[in-house]
């Protein structure tokens, strides 16, 4: 069976006058695919979203989202994806619930926001404030918001940024469970072993080019292959492991 293209990018260029920031990357991404685009910071992977998202424009090239022309059709694209900031800010006077309804107003759609909100967890705080609720609760309203408007594509910014290993795993599990609903998922991270285990691809960026796309997996293989020597010797359990083993997997949440 062929998977669906959903996303294609073809040689896109973004230029801030000589700085070029993408520089002719081309790739796409099948429906229902963790696609990760990793980079150091500069290398051009939050413009090339940003793109994507239509919060800015190309200097030349072409973006579509399931055949949209994003730059052309950018409010078409808006009513199909989902957007997870790492940075949120969302009113403190109002409830979990009253936020999510909030963004139904915002999409025009009829929503069950305590249905989204128990999908994400948070099915204890549906009259909570936003202020109180620990850095994985807030993530996960985040993502709460992003799942509004039923996105096909879900674009997902450091979602487990400054989380401990509990809630760090927890979101993990929530980006897997998302995915099997059949959502196709764009994520950057700076966390290796995060791209690992949830992305079924991943795109490495630097100064503006791709210069590998593959599997993590395959990645992994292609470097042994080439006679690279780790400098610690590989273990079958790391630090995470012991803290998570010791202190267990369930959240601390108040």
């Amino acid at each position: 069976m062929t998977s669906k293209e959903i996303i294609r990018v073809k040689k896109l260029i973004k230029k801030y006058d000589d700085f070029i920031a993408v520089n002719g990357i081309d790739f796409s991404v099948n429906e229902g695919e963790i696609f990760g685009l990793l980079g150091p910071n500069g290398a051009g992977k939050t413009t090339t979203v940003e793109i994507l998202e239509g919060i800015r424009t190309q200097t030349s090239g072409e973006a579509l989202i399931n055949g949209i022309n994003v730059a052309k059709e950018t409010k078409k694209v808006k009513e199909i994806i989902g957007v997870q900031l790492q940075q949120a800010a969302f009113f403190d006077k109002l409830t979990l619930v009253e936020i999510i309804e909030m963004f139904g107003v915002f999409y025009s759609v009829k929503i069950d926001s305590k249905s989204i909100l128990e999908k994400v967890g948070l099915q204890d705080k549906f009259g909570s404030f936003y202020k109180p609720l620990s850095g994985g609760q807030k993530q996960r309203l985040s993502i709460a918001v992003a799942l509004v408007n039923d996105p096909k594509v879900l674009f997902l910014d450091e979602p487990t940024t400054g989380l401990d290993p509990q809630a760090r795993r927890n979101m993990w599990e929530l980006i897997k469970n998302i995915r099997s609903e059949g959502k196709t998922m764009i994520l950057t991270t700076h966390y290796m072993e995060e791209a690992e285990e949830l992305c079924d691809r991943v795109a490495i960026i630097d100064a503006g080019k791709i210069i590998s796309i593959n599997t993590p997996n395959n990645l992994i293989l292609e470097l042994l292959n080439s006679g690279f020597k780790g400098e610690h010797k590989i273990k079958e359990a790391n630090l995470e492991d012991v803290f998570l083993s010791l202190t267990g997997k369930n959240l601390r949440e108040n």
